[in-house]
């Protein structure tokens, strides 16, 4: 039985310009122990998924299932099997971390949870903070408090919707750490982020969403078997001659392009300083996950569906 299972999920809103298709027919599996990524651009239709899964919203056709429990008919046994943090920093300004955690425990009926809400504090770096009431917590710590509150019921499955966006570094280390450990100790996790070296490095399976639908959805290593080749990166102060642009990614000073050989290398080079251009800190990568997901990206093309006025929700 998969931890989840999306089956053949819709969800269409009623929007001022007429119905609005978020997802279309989404379907796959999601195995007990697996650490699964799920990425797309904004607007892809990740957290739309993610709160279908939740119960924050319904379905417009298909089933979701946590554990065999429908997320909608077997609502409570569902809800008890996920833990889930949320994109936005949702806290109650009246109590402590402490305080807020021991009443989360309550929610789901968990008594006498002190040792672990203990190991909880101390592995997200919060055992200092126990006391201090929420409202005085950063905003990364905020975030530590969320991924505790998610976790304190010991779900079996663990659901990160964006968890580091905007945090830093140590906070990335730290959880990391923490979540890698729970996985190898069967614990599910599904994994939402725009930062794809995180997936690339902690994910073993990975679906990507354009436009509500499922567009790629392989291990990762095979992922990454499709990015032949390599990336020549280097910084440049100046647009990239018209016979480069198309193929570049560029921000700000720094372009990469897709190259196969030294000579295809040296091509690039010599338009660069045909242009008039200085190419500088030039290296020759590998292609990683990032290069797969632009690549596949641009070849999910078509317009989104139109959605039947029967599906359309309030």
């Amino acid at each position: 039985m998969p931890a989840v299972s999306f089956q053949s999920v819709s969800k269409t809103f009623s929007t001022p310009r007429g119905p609005f298709q978020a997802l279309n027919n989404v379907s796959f599996d999601i195995e007990e122990g697996e650490f699964f990524g799920l990425l797309g651009p904004n607007g892809a239709g990740k957290t739309t998924l993610i709160s279908i899964l939740a119960g924050l919203a319904r379905a417009s056709a298909g089933r979701v299932l946590v554990q065999g429990a429908d997320v909608q008919g077997d609502y409570a046994e569902a809800r008890r099997r996920l833990g889930i943090v949320p994109q936005e920093l949702v806290f109650d300004p009246f109590f402590n971390v402490r305080e807020a955690l021991k009443i989360q425990s309550g929610y789901f009926g968990v008594k006498n949870n002190d040792a672990w809400i203990d190991e909880l504090l101390e592995s997200l770096g919060l055992a200092d903070k126990a006391k201090s009431n929420m409202r005085q917590l950063s905003g990364g710590m905020k975030r530590r408090v969320l991924v505790a509150q998610a976790l304190v019921h010991r779900p079996p499955i663990i659901v990160l919707d964006e968890p580091t966006a905007g945090v830093d570094v140590e906070l990335r280390q730290t959880l990391w750490q923490f979540i890698a450990k729970l996985n190898k100790q069967g614990h599910t996790v599904l994994l939402t982020t725009h930062y794809l070296d995180e997936a690339e490095a902690l994910c073993g399976r990975i679906a990507m969403l354009k436009q509500g639908q499922v567009v790629a959805l392989e291990r990762t290593t095979d992922l990454l078997s499709q990015a032949s080749g390599n990336v020549l990166r280097f910084k440049v102060d100046g647009e990239l001659p018209v016979a480069l642009r198309a193929q570049a990614r560029v921000t700000g000073r720094i372009a990469q392009l897709p190259v196969h050989d030294a000579a295809d290398i040296e091509r690039c080079l010599a338009l660069v300083r045909e242009s008039g251009l200085v190419a500088e800190d030039i290296e020759v990568r590998k292609a990683d996950l990032e290069d797969v997901f632009i690549s596949v990206m641009s070849k999910a093309s078509g317009s989104r569906p139109a959605a039947p006025a029967t599906e359309v929700s309030a």
